[in-house]
């Protein structure tokens, strides 16, 4: 058995020196878990896609991880390579409430790692006067057992590993997130109905798109949709806490995302008495073509629901990144399984199910 120690990191800010190669080598250890887990190397994700999210000036957080010491040791990793990480992040805002996130590369699994990251993390938060911890976590489907969600919608293995380790540590399963994927382009003619059946529902409604920064004039509206999806999005009892967004916030974000390898493609839907923005979906899409696109929000206002505005967006949106950014194998989307309307204009559109994340929470005492 290789030894191992957890070390505390400063938090990423950049890709550059000592820094930018403990995040290249954290970002290793996620893309190795996530694809393990999924089964497809489309969810991986490069550092530079993923920074923006981690220098986010309205969130902070403790950043450990594992190196193993010695020689070369199986899995290919040289000694005093990083083989797991632990992150605690949470809103200045609600600084109560965090997320905690644990991973070891899978060649390294069973010898101690989790468990030791997952204890420093969790000190940390303890440290910091926390009273809640949320974390999700991919659990391939298998036979035998299965937990099913507080929710009522959707099942997990109740022999997985990772569903034994968190049982273990006292965390609670409350929900389950279906993971979709859309192979791209799709096809035109099932978008273009899917779309006028929508749409002959939404007269008092019109479509506005935009690739790249959000409109001046659009703003003030997205700024609202992003603070709505943190509480209205069906999250069971994990208890997420509000996470408050105006202008500037969401102009310092997109400016992230821009200035990474990446651009935002958006479709909204807009009341046409009042001007007010009813909806919004946006996609995060890479440079490379080759990579996958993934789904970022799409909601609906409570107020403007039952006109079929999820369906007109999202196909309007599909449609729209054929024409601004082809060629891309697939666009990938998570959502609670008790979201049966989003659910039901994934599965019209032509998402195909890929896995399940269950979302867990612990309180600390």
């Amino acid at each position: 058995m290789s030894e191992f120690m957890i070390e505390e990191v400063p938090r990423p800010t950049s890709l550059e020196g000592d820094a930018g190669a403990v995040f290249e080598g954290i970002m290793a250890v996620h893309n190795a878990s996530e694809v393990a887990a999924y089964g497809i190397p489309e969810v991986a994700t490069l550092a530079a896609e993923a920074l923006p999210e981690y220098v986010d000036p309205h969130e902070d957080g403790r950043y450990f991880v594992a190196r193993v010491s010695g020689g070369i040791v199986d899995g290919g990793i040289v000694g005093g390579g990083i083989v797991g990480y632990g992150h605690l992040r949470f809103l200045l805002d609600s600084p109560e409430t965090a997320w905690h996130d644990v991973r070891v590369l899978p060649g390294f699994r069973g010898r101690g790692i989790g468990r030791a990251l997952s204890a420093a993390v969790e000190s940390a938060s303890r440290e910091l006067g926390q009273t809640r911890l949320i974390t999700y976590a991919v659990h391939p489907d298998a036979p035998g057992p299965q937990l099913t969600a507080p929710t009522g919608f959707g099942a997990i293995p109740a022999g997985n590993r990772e569903v034994r380790f968190l049982l273990a540590r006292g965390w609670t399963f409350e929900q389950v997130e279906r993971a979709s994927r859309f192979a791209l382009p799709g096809d035109p003619a099932r978008l273009a109905a899917a779309r006028a059946g929508a749409g002959s529902h939404a007269g008092d409604y019109r479509i506005v798109s935009w690739a790249g920064l959000t409109p001046p004039e659009w703003r003030e509206g997205s700024a609202l949709l992003n603070t709505r999806m943190s509480t209205d999005a069906p999250s069971g009892d994990l208890g997420e806490p509000e996470d408050v967004w105006d202008v500037d916030r969401l102009v310092t974000s997109e400016q992230l995302i821009e200035a990474s390898p990446q651009q935002f493609v958006v479709t909204a839907a807009v009341h046409r008495v009042t001007g007010a923005m009813a909806g919004i979906t946006r996609l995060v899409v890479p440079d490379e073509t080759e990579r996958a696109v993934n789904q970022w929000a799409t909601i609906v206002l409570s107020e403007h629901r039952g006109h079929r505005l999820g369906m007109l967006m999202k196909t309007a949106n599909l449609e729209f990144l054929e024409r601004v950014a082809p060629g891309h194998p697939s666009v990938l989307t998570w959502n609670a399984e008790e979201n049966r309307p989003m659910l039901s204009v994934n599965e019209a559109v032509g998402f195909v199910r890929i896995g399940a994340e269950g979302a867990w929470k612990k309180a600390l005492l």
